[in-house]
């Protein structure tokens, strides 16, 4: 067997494998001794069948099965003693494999091309600056949480007459005939303009809207319509809203009541706890959203910093083949860009954890504890999380296992992610930026 390596450039390469007859016959005779001794056909003893009948019927496939098995093998092998570092899979050369003279040869010729990763540096120090958004608890923001508070948990009542706060409940019809027995809208939820027609109606009125003018949003449509909101989107035309009932909340009044709804039993006993708690409470969710742009931001920035050339065409075409039929080259050449920013992350963030082995480790008691931690807030949102218990860690198990082992490959890339993000942000300059509510939408929505 001769194996040579053909390296292009920095991102390309191809392998070549000749197989002479001494590297596969001997596998290829032990193959047809193991058919001929369960051979069961007609006209032959058990076991007895010629060894050259067996050739005949079954020797090219054995053949074939031998030298692809032998080849891979002997591939994977070369790469991993040379400490190649490849993306994809290695694609051979299709034309070259039809040329193949099954019967009649005895020395094989195979060549497959690479993908190879380019060597890159990663500069992380104080040097690497990025922004840090905090956002501001105003007292405007205050105002609304308190406003959606006291609403959420307050008495709902049917009223006679429609205001703006109110909602509406009926009969939604559509100028071809097309019913809904039973409906609510918000009025809220119209566009500021809209809002009028549908304020000062009584039960028994109808109600014409345009839907397109009458709602923008295609969250609102799909409540209204109790379709998702791809469908929703698509509603035109005229409709006809036929009330049966109108609903208002009356608010609730800011006492020791609320405050155990909000944040239970015995967690705040004044006004003035109740306000800080709230604060604090916004605060933290706006951590949670100001970390979660930072990550996106440092990503980003990162891979636009850290120079590497990657083997596109090579790349384009392995996914084009790794999936057949799935995928056009058209929708490839569309999705390239996301796709190898996604490469290109993966591999910056995997150098940095080869590199800082000690300090970034993600152990499989990690994933369980990370995982325990997910079904707990996802079942808490329930307030079921204090009634699994002990049944935690079969919970665990179970999602770990599911999908084929795919979720806990699903938990360790996530904590990894993590983990290197965290360790990076250790070593770079972070800037903290104050900016109101508004100002961090329009951050967020820059890209």
């Amino acid at each position: 067997m001769d194996i040579t390596l053909n390296k292009k450039d920095n991102t390309n390469a191809s392998i070549k494998i000749i197989l002479n007859e001494a590297d596969y016959q001997p596998n290829v005779e032990q193959k047809i001794k193991e058919y001929r001794k369960n051979a069961n056909i007609k006209g032959f003893r058990p076991g007895k069948v010629p060894a050259s009948y067996i050739k005949k019927l079954y020797g090219k496939s054995v053949l074939v099965e031998e030298i692809n098995s032998l080849l891979s093998k002997s591939l994977t092998d070369y790469i991993k003693q040379n400490d190649l570092k490849i993306l994809g899979e290695p694609i051979p050369n299709q034309e070259d494999a039809a040329k193949i003279d099954w019967d009649n040869q005895k020395e094989f010729e195979f060549e497959y091309t690479l993908g190879l990763v380019d060597e890159f540096d990663i500069k992380l120090d104080e040097k690497f600056k990025i922004e840090k958004h905090k956002i501001e608890v105003t007292d405007k923001v205050m105002k609304e949480t308190m406003d959606n508070l006291t609403k959420q948990h307050g008495d709902t009542e049917s009223v006679e007459e429609s205001k703006a706060e109110d909602s509406l409940e009926g009969k939604l019809s559509t100028a071809d005939g097309e019913v809904q027995e039973k409906v609510v809208l918000p009025i809220e939820d119209a566009e500021k303009k809209a809002q009028k027609q549908f304020v000062g109606v009584k039960k028994g009125d109808e109600i014409k809207f345009d839907i397109e003018k009458t709602f923008k949003s295609a969250e609102a449509k799909s409540r209204l319509l109790g379709q998702n909101e791809t469908d929703a989107n698509a509603a035109s035309g005229e409709y006809i809203l036929t009330v049966s009932d109108i609903k208002r909340t009356k608010p609730a009044e800011i006492n020791e009541e609320l405050f155990e709804k909000v944040f239970g039993k015995d967690a705040v006993k004044t006004r003035a706890e109740f306000d800080q708690k709230v604060k604090e409470t916004i605060a933290e969710n706006y951590d949670r959203e100001t970390e979660n742009l930072l990550n996106r931001d440092l990503v980003d920035s990162l891979v636009e910093k850290t120079k590497f050339e990657l083997p596109d065409e090579f790349l384009k075409n392995w996914l084009l083949l790794s999936n057949e039929g799935k995928v056009t080259q058209e929708q490839i050449d569309k999705e390239y860009d996301l796709y190898t920013k996604d490469l290109r992350w993966n591999l910056i963030k995997n150098k940095v954890a080869d590199a800082n082995k000690d300090s970034i480790k993600v152990e499989n008691d990690d994933i369980m504890s990370y995982t325990k931690g997910m079904i707990a807030e996802q079942f808490g949102a329930y307030g079921m999380a204090d009634q699994l218990g002990d049944n935690m860690d079969s919970f665990a198990q179970n999602y770990l296992q599911g999908e084929n082992g795919e979720n806990y490959r699903k938990v360790y890339e996530e904590l990894l992610n993590k983990r290197v993000l965290d360790f990076i942000k250790d070593k770079i300059s972070i800037k903290e930026k104050k900016v109101d509510l508004d100002g961090f939408k329009k951050a967020v929505d820059k890209n």
